[in-house]
């Protein structure tokens, strides 16, 4: 079977849906392809950080107007190994919201607009034709499926399609693992709290219905002989932080909420181009301390859909697509990374234990720092 579209986007993740959105309400006849079913839990900080917030309204996604209520973060509690702790403010109200209940949202928005979303999909090639048009053959089920279309987008995270070469040469060598689990009966304030033990850290904050999201990165050395599921991998990194172990004691996991993923390579370099488009992880896995995943996934898909619509309308040729998109993703996201990449690596110093007492000393270096691994806002919604 053969499919026709404009726009095939692989991923339907927060970057790819939000891309599909954009693409279709814009006239383009786009298909998004996912090798899960939705909604669905995924491993994700489910943090959502001020920047977010002009996205989201550009896309009509108005989260405390829906039936699901999101929490609300306006700090932030760091607290090392060895008790020592640093607070510093938001620049603004943070969002927590399931994964889940998120690209719920997001999907409903996509289809609203006109983008047809294929989920239970497993992209086995894609192929780039010489006349600059697409083939991407896919497997549903027992049937196989090929696409046709002018526009391939890349959204499928870390886990590339089969087929599609590693870009080994944009990660670091450090290999992590990521889990993630929903627990109910921690009471938690309007805040994000990050504890950092044994080979990486773990962040808890609050998501909708009175549950906390507890999301870890963990170097794959530090969490073999850990255990092999969820929970346990979690207990096993909570004995190397007294009070991450006593904020975890007072709640239970949510059945059915755990989910991991590995391996995962932080970027050392945006990666927007290989033989079509990048965006979120699949173009930049930022280190997930910084907490600004979810607004690097929705301005990525917001500068990759522009620059796509252009070219579908044939305002530039498929070698400005390319070279306008790389430019401007490289200039938006390159700082961004570099900053967040020293902040990961002082996190992990020999000498963190001395940070709270330098924080103390120097009242506004906690708020400098928040601030410095954060986007600024694109102004999107006064163009």
């Amino acid at each position: 079977m053969s499919k026709q579209a404009d726009v095939i986007i692989i991923g339907a993740g927060v970057a790819g849906t939000s891309c599909a959105q954009q693409l279709a309400k814009q006239g383009h006849r786009t298909i998004l392809l996912d090798r899960q079913s939705f909604p669905r839990h995924k491993t994700c900080g489910e943090f959502m950080s001020p920047e977010t917030q002009e996205m989201l309204d550009y896309l009509g996604v108005h989260l405390m107007g829906e039936e699901v209520k999101p929490s609300s973060m306006d700090h932030a509690k760091i607290v090392m190994s060895h008790g020592g702790e640093i607070n510093a403010p938001l620049p603004g109200q943070a969002t927590g919201i399931s994964r889940y209940e998120l690209d719920r949202l997001l999907h409903e928005n996509a289809v609203n607009a006109g983008a047809e979303i294929v989920t239970g999909t497993t992209v086995t090639g894609i192929q780039k034709l010489g006349d600059h048009r697409y083939e991407v053959d896919a497997r549903q089920g027992n049937e196989r499926v090929r696409y046709e279309a002018r526009v391939v987008i890349g959204a499928y995270g870390t886990k590339r399609p089969r087929g599609v070469a590693a870009a080994e040469e944009y990660r670091d060598d450090t290999v992590y693992v990521g889990v993630k689990s929903h627990f109910s009966g921690i009471t938690i304030p309007a805040r994000v709290e990050l504890y950092f033990c044994d080979g990486g850290y773990v962040g808890i904050s609050p998501i909708e219905n009175g549950t906390v999201n507890v999301a870890a990165l963990l170097t794959l050395n530090s969490v073999q002989g850990s255990g092999k599921s969820v929970p346990e991998i979690l207990r096993a990194a909570s004995r190397t932080n007294r009070r991450l172990a006593e904020r975890m004691a007072e709640g239970e996991p949510v059945s059915g909420t755990q989910v991991s993923i590995a391996p995962l390579r932080i970027s050392h370099t945006p990666h927007p181009w290989s033989e079509y488009p990048h965006i979120g992880d699949a173009m930049l896995m930022l280190p997930p301390l910084c907490g600004d995943g979810m607004s690097v996934a929705l301005r990525s898909s917001l500068l990759c859909s522009g620059w796509t619509d252009k070219y579908l309308k044939g305002e530039i040729n498929f070698v400005q697509w390319r070279k306008q998109y790389t430019l401007e993703a490289n200039r938006t996201f390159t700082e961004l990374l570099r900053r967040a990449r020293r902040m990961q690596n002082l996190a992990f110093a020999k000498t963190n234990r001395f940070y709270p007492g330098i924080a103390r000393m120097i009242p506004g270096l906690a708020s400098y720092i928040v601030k410095a691994t954060r986007l600024s806002e694109s102004g999107i919604g006064t163009r």
